[in-house]
């Protein structure tokens, strides 16, 4: 890339999200979002409740360890919730205070994204739910797109490369304070009865900031697969790809599992492979 190019999206980025993820009343908003989605307390045995007792004292001491570049997350307490089919999903409980501070970030990020993300991205976000998602799909098969891939990725949230995804959120971001920040909690760790576990890769289901980050690294994917003109309809790590032949299917799956594996190390599920 020339430096003219660099210069040109350089001046899209933000570049002072600082200011904002320490003011007191980002914090205080995004504590009142924690307290009303409720939810147990991580590994420091923190509660909603204990939090709100001292809610002043916690957010000053969250804004000053900000500022002062010393706020460390804690690792996520691991959980098992079971799946409709029998096998049991891993969820990552972070502490209150690490909920208050993802959720920060994701109210200084969400709107930043969102003005990238593609019409087809319906899970997670503002605005968008899978009632919307539903009319679409019955909307596209009246247009005569009646052979659809349905595929889904293997293991997505355990297998988000760290490296890929920072490069995506630079693409936007240039705050070195939010950007350390965001990459301390995707290298934080998981406690799983009693043990330390690293997290070379991955971000945890049950992190407050990880629906977000799940758009950011698949919105490359959104974004690839329109370039190679086919139409997707994608919630989360779930996807349909809309075609009007069989042949047009076949070649829209095997696109998608090329662009997902070469290019975001992720592969799709082997056993979901319908037309």
């Amino acid at each position: 890339m020339s430096r003219w190019n660099e210069k040109y999206h350089d001046k899209f980025k933000r570049h002072s999200l600082s200011g904002q993820l320490m003011d007191v009343r980002y914090l205080d908003a995004a504590w009142r979002k924690v307290r009303a989605n409720r939810g147990s307390g991580g590994i420091d045995g923190e509660t909603i409740e204990s939090f709100e007792a001292k809610k002043g004292t916690e957010l000053a001491e969250i804004r000053i360890q900000l500022k002062e570049r010393r706020y460390k997350p804690q690792p996520v307490r691991r959980v098992y919730i079971p799946k409709p089919d029998g096998r049991q999903r891993p969820l990552g409980i972070p502490t209150i205070r690490d909920r208050v501070v993802q959720q920060t970030l994701k109210d200084l990020l969400e709107p930043i994204f969102e003005e990238i993300f593609l019409e087809g991205s319906h899970g997670y976000r503002p605005g968008k739910d899978a009632h919307q998602a539903m009319r679409k799909v019955q909307g596209y098969i009246n247009r005569g797109y009646c052979w659809i891939v349905d595929a889904d990725i293997q293991g997505f949230f355990d297998h988000v490369n760290h490296r890929i995804l920072m490069d995506l959120v630079r693409e936007k971001v240039a705050d070195g304070r939010v950007l350390d920040l965001l990459e301390s909690f995707l290298k934080c760790g998981v406690m799983n009865e009693g043990e330390f576990e690293s997290t070379a890769e991955g971000t945890p289901q049950g992190g407050v900031v990880s629906p977000l980050l799940a758009n950011i690294y698949l919105n490359h994917f959104d974004r690839r697969m329109g370039e190679e003109e086919f139409l997707l309809l994608r919630y989360a790590d779930d996807f349909l790809i809309f075609c009007k032949t069989e042949e047009d299917a076949q070649k829209a799956r095997g696109m998608a599992e090329k662009i997902l594996k070469e290019e975001l190390k992720l592969n799709l599920n082997p056993g979901r492979h319908g037309y």
